[in-house]
């Protein structure tokens, strides 16, 4: 909210030069700037990310009386809190704020810039870090590491999912299987 009230759409203030800086863009999509087109893709985009959090919280329910890995856990813990975070931001940032445009700050609104579960995600985090100009991809030299803008749903998505993919070996191995089993009682 604070980036949605004090940055223009399309300003920037570094935080560590080199490394990070905000940039504030509003995403009518997903992740990094995906979208699906219109305003029915934008219902079916909220759609999914309501139906994914309802079923994540439901699937964690379930993991946690069965005893599972708390590693695991954790991780979809971080996928579940970061899609509620753009749910929010999609859900109702249309019907608190006014438009955002380039040179003007946004402001709190009583009748919002977009319908009910038509707003905008506030995006703002950029990394600025840069391959080397020798870098041996050519193609790559000197251009950003990761040029898409994100915000803190986004990293945590992606940092659950990561997390679950380096740890699942551990999540999942046999032992933390049988001991899930263990701590469940049967329903025969």
């Amino acid at each position: 909210m604070w980036v949605k009230l004090n940055f223009s759409l399309g300003e920037s203030m570094t935080l560590i030069p080199g490394l990070i800086e905000l940039q504030f863009i509003e995403n009518e999509g997903m992740a990094f700037g995906w979208a699906l087109p219109g305003a029915v893709g934008k219902l079916v985009l909220t759609s999914f990310r309501l139906v994914a959090a309802v079923g994540i919280g439901f699937y964690m329910n379930r993991l946690v009386n069965s005893g599972a890995h708390k590693g695991f856990l954790t991780c979809l813990a971080f996928i579940w809190a970061g899609a509620i975070g753009n749910i929010i931001d999609s859900a109702i940032y249309g019907q608190l704020f006014t438009a955002s445009h380039w040179g003007m700050l946004a402001e709190w609104a009583g009748e919002g810039y977009a319908p009910f579960f038509m707003g905008y995600v506030v995006d703002m985090f950029h990394f600025t870090v840069r391959w080397p100009a020798g870098f041996p991809i050519e193609s790559l030299a000197s251009r950003e590491v990761f040029p898409p803008i994100w915000n803190v749903a986004d990293a945590a998505i992606s940092c659950g999912v990561i997390a679950i993919l380096i740890g699942q070996r551990r999540f999942f191995s046999e032992d933390a299987v049988s001991a899930a089993e263990t701590a469940t009682p049967s329903e025969e």
